[in-house]
């Protein structure tokens, strides 16, 4: 057959223009989708061979190799696989909406059909050539057919291409970029070695180079005749567990995390069901110095069929969990045209769902262990990450309830690692709710007027003080059947908790002191909403507490903190009528000076903010010296 010229199919030329100039992220990635198709190539003769071993001629050996020629610029990716006969270059080079290894599943039936999905799909990843090169050249010959019957295919990538039969020796392909000017560095053996350590590193074939030796007369590297396997051949993760040490999981994650230490524990797992995967993930030792940069991508590495695809793809694991290291290979994960952009799907969904889980089951392990060293484990991994772990709290309600048993916080009887079963576990009787006091510090917490009577009846007081906390409770509303009630929030009520004789003198007391409550209304009416007795305060005058359905005035500081606008609420203040600064408002002279010095008091109290320092200093002098 003479040489034909022949036109690409529909809009192919508006196409290669959108995978030249902009598909692409990064020019090196032609190499990876070159040599993703080669292993395809290989693969799929494998499968072919299955049913006539014939097809592996005298080459039973299936390789990639990688060849450079300096002086004509190109790069030529050579497969031994199953190769083109001319019909099938026409038609799947001449289109980017057809590719052979699709239709090659499609002619399949039964259970020959899953283990097909492991071969890889031909498409737009061979005109990423082009995104390097001014010409592509591909010569084959398919396994099965007479060496007159090879083909030769070339193309500028513009509109239309050159086919015609070879002579050809060798079944397989041989893909030859042509580089065009300013593309000198993907002729230089350690940039490409680099790049195929980077994104091929675990294709199962050997992928080979020639070696070079440094020539004194030329000043330069030449090759040699020997050749070189540039890539491991063997993906960790697709190995049996029981083959694989500890020490090589450890400096596995070192490799992908660029982590110092071990990792505090992993998880690899085969999946198999809606979506076949394979997971090893791991959980650092230590937060990364980005872990709150909300720029930072998260997210596991993303392999197709062992073929490196991308960094952090955020979609396989949920923001919450960013910290998690690790890999996720699939054989049937659906990928948009550049496999640079997740399609959500459920194969996505499916995927997502297992590795939240599995991670989740990996903490429980720690923090439920026997092994006072796991629960140690635990411990530091919530000093590192528990803030980002209570996001999940509003993000994942699926999981809600298992988020919440891995809480832990600080509270008025323990310093650290009170997690809410140890909290209901210690509860009083007739007890029915759990407190909780969020701040801006712990001290602030510690320190809390809204606490007096919780310590003197020996209630035990979660402190919570993270930024996520607010934002974290307004999602999160009981555990283990009891409530969730902030001390801050609300008139006091201990319910049983408190006898018919206290709850009286509060009554008496709060009758008694109307005629002053009245007085504080009117003086205070543009700062506070109203003013009450409380039986919570025991040492401190006053406290600001928030109405029930209001904004608490620490989620307001965040909010304004965040440049985020702030709904406008007034808070409660609360007096205590045993105090002695309480009794002596009623016969001062200088009632309006003190009422706004007890507001602003128990605004200070709580880690709040003056709006006028110098009037409260200026009031507090007047009094001193009066």
């Amino acid at each position: 057959m003479s040489k034909q010229t022949l036109a690409f199919q529909a809009e192919v030329q508006q196409i290669l223009h959108l995978v030249t100039h902009s598909l692409y992220s990064n020019k090196e990635i032609f190499l990876r989708e070159l040599i993703s198709n080669a292993s395809d190539a290989c693969d799929k003769l494998r499968f072919e061979a299955l049913n006539d071993s014939a097809l592996y001629e005298d080459a039973p050996n299936l390789e990639v190799r990688v060849l450079v020629d300096k002086d004509a610029r190109t790069l030529t990716i050579r497969d031994n696989g199953v190769g083109l006969s001319l019909d099938e270059a026409v038609s799947h080079l001449g289109t980017i909406a057809k590719s052979g290894t699709r239709e090659f599943v499609h002619r399949l039936e039964g259970e020959q059909k899953k283990d097909a999905n492991l071969i890889g799909q031909f498409g737009v990843g061979f005109y990423s050539g082009f995104i390097v090169a001014d010409r592509l050249s591909v010569e084959s010959r398919r396994a099965g057919l007479p060496a007159d019957q090879g083909v030769r295919w070339v193309s500028q990538g513009v509109g239309d291409f050159e086919v015609e039969h070879i002579t050809r020796a060798e079944r397989g392909t041989d893909v030859t970029v042509h580089l065009r000017e300013g593309e000198d560095e993907f002729l230089t053996r350690r940039k490409l070695k680099a790049i195929i350590s980077k994104y091929s590193d675990h294709i199962s074939l050997p992928i080979l180079m020639q070696e070079e030796e440094w020539n004194a007369e030329k000043s330069e590297y030449v090759l040699k005749d020997e050749w070189e396997t540039v890539n491991k051949a063997a993906a960790l993760w697709a190995r049996p567990k029981s083959e694989i040490t500890p020490e090589q999981y450890q400096e596995f994650y070192k490799q992908i995390s660029f982590d110092s230490e071990p990792p505090l524990a992993y998880t690899h797992n085969r999946v198999e069901g809606r979506s076949d995967y394979t997971q090893l993930l791991f959980i650092p030792a230590k937060a990364p110095f980005d872990l709150w940069n909300r720029d930072k991508r998260g997210g596991v590495k993303l392999y197709v069929k062992r073929v490196f695809i991308m960094d952090d793809a955020e979609a396989l694991v949920p923001v919450y969990l960013r910290f998690v290291k690790g890999v996720i290979d699939s054989a049937d994960l659906p990928l948009n045209v550049s496999r640079e952009l997740l399609q959500e799907s459920r194969d996505v969904k499916a995927i997502r769902e297992g590795s939240t889980k599995r991670v989740l089951t990996m903490l429980e392990d720690l923090a439920n262990s026997e092994d006072a060293a796991q629960r140690d484990k635990y411990t530091a991994f919530w000093a590192d990450f528990g803030a980002v772990l209570k996001e999940g709290v509003g993000e994942d309600h699926a999981n809600q309830e298992r988020l919440a048993k891995l809480l832990r916080f600080v509270s008025t009887h323990a310093d650290s690692g009170v997690s809410f079963a140890d909290y209901v576990s210690r509860m009083k009787e007739g007890q029915d709710v759990i407190y909780y006091i969020t701040a801006d510090t712990l001290a602030a917490a510690k320190s809390s007027p809204q606490l007096e009577i919780f310590r003197k009846k020996g209630i035990e007081v979660l402190l919570l003080a993270d930024r996520v906390d607010e934002w974290m409770l307004s999602h999160l509303y009981e555990f283990d059947g009891k409530a969730l009630q902030s001390v801050a929030r609300g008139s006091v009520d201990l319910g049983k908790l408190q006898d018919e004789e206290e709850k009286k003198q509060g009554e008496a007391a709060a009758e008694a002191f109307k005629p002053l409550l009245e007085r504080l209304k009117a003086t205070l009416k543009e700062r506070a909403k109203d003013v009450r007795v409380t039986t919570r305060l025991v040492d401190s005058p006053a406290c600001l507490v928030a109405e029930d359905g209001d904004m608490s005035s620490h989620l307001s500081r965040l909010l304004k903190q965040a440049g985020q606008s702030a709904p406008k609420t007034q808070p409660v203040l609360e007096v205590n009528a045993e105090h002695a600064l309480v009794k002596r408002l009623q016969s001062s002279e200088h009632f309006d000076e003190l009422a706004h010095i007890l507001f602003d008091q128990a605004l200070l109290a709580e880690g709040g903010q003056l709006d006028d320092p110098a009037s409260y200093v200026k009031r507090v002098n007047a009094l001193l010296t009066d």
